[in-house]
């Protein structure tokens, strides 16, 4: 290991932080993040649906975030055992890594820690993503409680206290659900560290540049600013 290279580890942990910080609860340039205006698109739907007994398309909705949740925790296990096969054959990945220009190859010892690091990376977002599952699973029961029309028009309090309950844990649910994707997108970052620190640095700030740019400045942002402040 370098002194590249722990600054390289440095800028990658700082990018990340300070990303999530941006999106999660700050703005940037006085623009609302995309994910932001969904927290309240997700509050409108489950209000719209206090209006409506037949909810199968609401129940429809959590099946689709509970199976995209699945997906991807299935494979970020997929992809913590391709990093265990990689440190099977390092043996031939040092010779590759030696013929490939540009590419730094310090010690057996240091490319096995970089192959912990993405490991350990992948296995963040598993946790993350299976704590989704979970919390969107619970947030498919307490929707299953909310009241009936005719109950909700008899006490509207306690209808809009149940309805927050459910708006809350499906939020805190994607939150961690987007904890997971951020993991996800940053491993290609990362995977530039394998060949040198510097291809690390720059492959981790496009890829942040890259979800900022999908987050304030996008198409699919102004979409949703057409009716939200």
């Amino acid at each position: 290991m370098t002194i590249a290279d722990y600054i390289a580890l440095a800028v990658f942990a700082v990018l990340w932080i300070g990303y999530a910080w941006i999106v999660g609860r700050a703005r940037l340039f006085d623009r609302t993040s995309l994910t932001q205006a969904m927290t309240e698109h997700r509050r409108r739907w489950i209000y719209n649906s206090l209006g409506r007994d037949l909810k199968m398309i609401d129940t429809q909705i959590m099946a689709g975030l509970q199976n995209g949740t699945a997906f991807f925790a299935s494979a970020s296990m997929f992809a913590i055992g391709s990093c265990f096969a990689l440190l099977g054959a390092t043996d031939k990945i040092d010779a590759i890594f030696r013929d490939v220009p540009y590419a730094f190859y310090s010690s057996r010892e240091a490319f096995e820690l970089k192959v912990g690091g993405l490991a350990a990376l992948f296995g963040y977002a598993f946790f993350k993503f299976g704590w989704a599952y979970r919390l969107f699973n619970y947030c498919t029961i307490l929707f299953g409680g909310l009241p009936m029309v005719r109950e909700t028009e008899a006490d509207r309090l306690a209808a809009e206290v149940a309805a927050e309950q459910v708006i809350r844990m499906n939020i805190i649910a994607a939150k961690n659900f987007n904890a997971g994707l951020r993991a996800i997108f940053l491993s290609i970052g990362y995977l530039g560290w394998f060949v040198n620190a510097y291809v690390f640095m720059a492959g981790t700030l496009l890829v942040v540049v890259i979800l900022t740019r999908r987050q304030f400045f996008s198409d699919a942002r102004l979409a949703l600013m057409d009716k939200l402040p």
